[in-house]
């Protein structure tokens, strides 16, 4: 699964990118207006699909996801409060730590105990756990897609399928 578990991590930084390119076509109140929806604006979606990420990739560098999530409090208002052209930066350095950090992992499979505090205590692999950053990020773009369509825009289409024909190879 390792190679998967790259090659799905990909694909969302593609996804992300591609959402994101879609929403700088926009006017640019779509980003901030507020609806009644999951979220009350797509600029916290994309914010919070940031930080989960961040979360996410410390607790696979070996940090307590009660302490990772911790960690991801503070800088939450700061996080929602950017512009999309900053976070779409946000995402990129992000992008090349993560995909940094899978590099130097001599096994993905390697298993490791994660204590959710809202769920209990399991071993999981972190590749298990890339999947888990890919799913939980593909969850909120049909946030956003919902969202945008709501607003009366089309979103974008950001399937796995379509990530094979679009150029993937540029984000391997």
């Amino acid at each position: 699964m390792t190679q998967t578990a790259e090659r799905m991590y990909d694909y969302h930084v593609w996804a992300n990118q591609t959402l994101i390119n879609r929403l700088k076509e926009l006017p640019q109140e779509v980003y901030r207006q507020e609806i009644q929806s999951v979220f009350p604006t797509v600029s916290k979606v994309i914010a919070h699909i940031y930080l989960t990420d961040r979360v996410w990739l410390d607790i696979l560098g070996g940090m307590d996801m009660q302490a990772a999530m911790s960690a991801s409090w503070p800088i939450t208002e700061t996080t929602e409060s950017k512009s999309l052209d900053e976070l779409e930066a946000m995402y990129s350095e992000l992008s090349l730590r993560f995909k940094a950090f899978l590099k130097e992992q001599p096994d993905l499979e390697k298993k490791i105990v994660v204590d959710n505090p809202y769920a209990g205590v399991r071993e999981t692999s972190l590749a298990e756990m890339v999947l888990q950053v890919v799913n939980h990020a593909t969850y909120h773009r049909g946030n956003v897609t919902a969202m945008l369509r709501q607003m009366g825009h089309a979103s974008v289409m950001t399937e796995y399928a379509l990530f094979w024909y679009a150029g993937a190879e540029q984000f391997a």
